[in-house]
């Protein structure tokens, strides 16, 4: 995947005020590196590349782990934004629901930038109301669901209008809208090509063209939006928008499917399957991410997770590398660990048990340069990247 860096400063380091929030990735291995200063941040897009085996064992070692392989990734250019040039927070179900998790957004927000966000999205039409785009999980929980425009949208309003007025695009992009639609009726999808329309000058942005299997470069605007694998969502936001036009958003690489008569057997085929089975193809100028459960890693998914070894940390990284040699973004959902006191009402799922076995999922996820690490512990995984 290229960028299009017309404007965009080149150099190790570029100053940036600090009004975006308080991010400061420590990730040692690779990534972006933003520092503050009482000033702003500075970001210093060198990747802290290589490590030697035996430190990256001790920054694993908090549960004794011999680590033997080093993530091998080639520095990049200041200005270059793509896979494999940062690790971020995918803030996991950042919005309000049956009453719970009123501050969401602000939660995430406060972890500073740049991030990811996921909203979960229904085309609501109830009680005769005007059919909109709500944010919310179950289809039970619709009443009083805010709309994305004006939960989402309103909120980074602030944030995206400083960030055009100060065009210190080597930043960009600051927020990756990450939609999961659970709706896919094609008004549902025509209202939120619409939404993003009135946000167009936000947007990262690449040309619709007719050679839809060749990525074309990316220009950079301090939103991005991811949306899924859905054939319905990839002729909205793709084939129905005229060549020559502009893509709003990115979707997702369609998932192989695994076959297979229970849950059980299909799991079990997929931990069977290797990286290159699983990203069997290409990112192209639409489909730029892949998007993964937990349970393709260690078998299971977190609840049946047990120790973190070395063999799970090769299969992780061989993930990461496919994904990245095929111009594909890679995000892992969703990585939580909480004891029962502790629990806010998050999934079961993908809880792994503990704090401390999570984070061990977060530092190998950081380390092997996972691109968007979904948790719903923002807080908790921003202090251990620091």
């Amino acid at each position: 995947m290229t960028v299009d860096t017309r404007g965009i400063r080149t150099g190790g380091e570029a100053q940036l005020g600090g009004r975006y929030g308080a991010w400061q990735d420590t990730a040692y291995y690779r990534t972006n590196l933003f520092r503050f200063s009482a000033s702003g941040y500075t970001t210093d897009m060198s990747i802290r590349l290589p490590l030697r085996a035996a430190q990256l064992a001790v920054v694993l070692g908090l549960a004794g782990i011999a680590y033997g392989a080093r993530a091998q990734v080639p520095a990049q250019p200041a200005a270059r934004f793509g896979p494999g040039t940062r690790v971020l927070l995918d803030a996991h179900n950042a919005y309000p629901e049956r009453g719970q998790w009123s501050a969401r957004i602000d939660e995430a927000l406060a972890t500073g930038l740049p991030l990811a966000i996921e909203q979960d999205l229904h085309w609501s039409v109830a009680n005769g109301a005007v059919p909109q785009s709500v944010v919310a999980h179950d289809d039970d929980a619709l009443d009083g669901a805010p709309t994305l425009d004006a939960y989402f949208f309103a909120r980074i309003r602030p944030i995206m209008e400083r960030a055009l007025a100060e065009n210190r695009r080597d930043t960009w992009p600051l927020i990756t809208l990450n939609l999961d639609f659970k709706d896919n009726t094609p008004a549902h999808l025509d209202a939120v090509w619409a939404l993003l329309g009135r946000h167009e000058a936000w947007l990262t942005t690449a040309p619709r063209t007719a050679t839809p299997a060749k990525s074309e470069p990316l220009v950079l605007g301090p939103l991005l939006v991811l949306t899924g694998s859905d054939t319905a969502q990839r002729r909205r936001f793709h084939d129905e928008v005229p060549v020559g036009a502009t893509l709003r958003a990115f979707g997702a690489m369609a998932p192989v499917p695994v076959r297979g008569e229970t849950k059980e057997l299909r799991a079990r085929r997929a931990m069977q399957m290797t990286s290159v089975q699983h990203i069997n193809r290409r990112a192209d100028n639409f489909a730029r991410w892949v998007n993964f459960p937990w349970s393709v890693i260690e078998a299971g998914g977190p609840q049946t997770a047990g120790a973190w070894v070395p063999a799970d940390s090769a299969r992780l990284q061989a993930f990461v590398r496919r994904a990245h040699a095929q111009g594909f973004w890679i995000r892992f959902y969703t990585l939580d660990g909480f004891t029962a006191a502790e629990d806010r009402g998050f999934t079961a799922a993908y809880n792994f048990g503990s704090r401390a076995a999570a984070a061990l999922r977060w530092h190998a996820a950081s380390a092997t340069g996972v691109d968007f690490v979904a948790t719903d512990q923002y807080a908790d995984f921003t202090a251990l990247r620091r």
